[in-house]
C-alpha cells in the first residue's frame, strides 16, 4: 500500500512516500480503508521527537492519529463492526498510522461515522472531539452556568470545545486574533478576546474552568482568572505525576514529570486550584456520544483546508504555522 513515513525523528522533517505491506490485523481489530485523515499537532511533535521521551516509536514509523474510512476486513473478536461500515476513530498509540490507504484500527476505539457529515468531515473530529469531551466532560464535569475559557477558539480543539461547552450549557471565553472574532462567534462564543489587543487576564475574572493550549507564559496567567476551586486542564504541558501514572512510566520518568510540573502545581494549590495535564487517549465509546451530537446538530465539524496524501508536508507545514482555523485534512481516496 502507499504510505508516507518518517524514517527518523527531526524537526520539521520531511515524510518520504514508500510503498509498504498493509499492517497485520490482530484478534480485536478491524482493517480500514482510509478515505480522510486528520493533520494534527501532535504528529507534529512526535515527528520532531518531542515525545520521544514517554512515545518511543520504532523508525520507520507511519504517522496520522485521525482516521475516516471504510471497513474492508475484521479480526475474529470484533463483534460490533462488519465489511462495509463507515467508520471514524483517534488511533491509539503506537497503532497510529493514517497517512496511508490502510490501517487497523481496535474495535473500542472505533465508532460509526456520523451520518450527516462527509468522510472528510468525519477526519476532522476524533482528536479534538475526545480532547474536549474528556477534559471537560470527563475531567471537569463542565456543569450548566459554569464559566470556562477555551484559548485559541478558532483552532482544531477551541472550535469543537466551544460547541462542546455551550452544549453543556457553560458560558465561554476564548481568545482569538480579530480574523477570526466572526468564526467563534458563529460558534456561539459569549466573550472573545482579541489577544492581540487585549490582554486575557485583565478581562476574565472568577472562571470555574480554563482548557489551556498554549505556552507557560500563558499558562501561569490562566490561574489568575479561575475562582478558587476551579479547575485548569493543560493540554500543552507540562505532564504531571498522573499522567506518569497513566502511562506507566518508569520510577525515573515519573520523577522528571514530577519535577517538570511542581512550579505550576505549587501555584495552583496557592491559589486553591486544581491543575492536571491531559494526554488524551482513544475511546469509542466517548467518538459514539460525539456521534450523537453531530447528528442531532449540536457540534458541526470545522474544516479549514484538504490537502490531497502527496501534499501531507505541505499539510504539516500549514498545521506547524499555526494559521489554520479548524482541521486541516490530508484525503485519500
Amino acid at each position: 500500500m502507499k504510505a508516507f513515513v518518517l524514517d527518523r525523528y527531526g524537526k520539521k522533517r520531511q515524510l518520504r512516500s514508500a510503498t509498504v505491506p498493509v499492517p497485520t490485523l490482530r484478534d480485536d481489530e478491524v482493517l480500514i480503508q482510509v478515505h480522510a485523515a486528520g493533520v494534527n499537532q501532535l504528529d507534529s511533535k512526535i515527528r520532531d521527537g518531542a515525545f520521544k521521551l514517554i512515545l518511543p516509536y520504532a523508525m520507520p514509523l507511519i504517522l496520522g492519529h485521525d482516521v475516516a474510512g471504510e471497513v474492508v476486513k475484521v479480526g475474529p473478536r470484533v463483534q460490533h463492526f462488519k465489511t462495509g461500515d463507515e467508520v471514524y476513530a483517534r488511533l491509539d498509540d503506537f497503532r497510529i498510522g493514517a497517512f496511508a490507504e490502510f490501517v487497523p484500527v481496535k474495535e473500542t476505539s472505533l465508532a460509526l461515522k456520523p451520518k450527516n457529515v462527509t468522510m472528510v468531515e468525519a477526519a476532522s473530529i476524533p482528536l479534538v472531539g475526545l480532547t474536549a469531551w474528556q477534559a471537560m466532560v470527563e475531567k471537569a464535569r463542565l456543569e450548566k452556568g459554569q464559566k470556562v475559557f477555551i484559548q485559541a477558539g478558532s483552532g482544531g480543539v477551541g472550535t469543537f470545545a466551544i460547541q462542546l461547552a455551550k452544549h453543556l450549557g457553560a458560558t465561554v471565553a476564548t481568545t482569538t486574533s480579530s480574523a477570526n472574532v466572526a468564526l467563534v462567534k458563529s460558534l456561539r462564543a459569549d466573550v472573545v478576546v482579541d489577544y492581540k489587543t487585549q490582554d486575557f487576564e485583565e478581562v476574565l475574572s472568577d472562571y470555574d474552568l480554563v482548557l489551556n493550549s498554549q505556552d507557560g507564559k500563558t499558562l501561569e496567567k490562566s490561574l489568575r482568572v479561575l475562582k478558587r476551586g476551579g479547575k485548569l486542564i493543560s493540554i500543552s504541558g507540562p505532564p504531571d505525576p498522573a499522567f506518569g501514572k497513566d502511562i506507566a512510566a518508569s520510577g525515573f520518568m515519573k520523577m522528571v514529570l514530577r519535577l517538570l510540573s511542581s512550579s505550576v502545581r505549587r501555584k495552583a494549590k496557592g491559589r486553591g486550584v486544581d491543575y492536571a495535564f491531559l494526554f488524551m487517549r482513544a475511546d469509542g465509546s466517548q467518538l459514539g456520544e460525539i456521534t450523537r451530537l453531530i447528528e442531532a446538530g449540536a457540534i458541526r465539524p470545522t474544516v479549514d483546508k484538504v490537502f490531497p496524501l502527496e501534499s501531507i508536508n505541505e499539510a504539516m507545514a500549514y498545521v506547524d504555522s499555526g494559521r489554520a482555523k479548524g482541521k486541516v485534512i490530508v484525503q485519500i481516496k
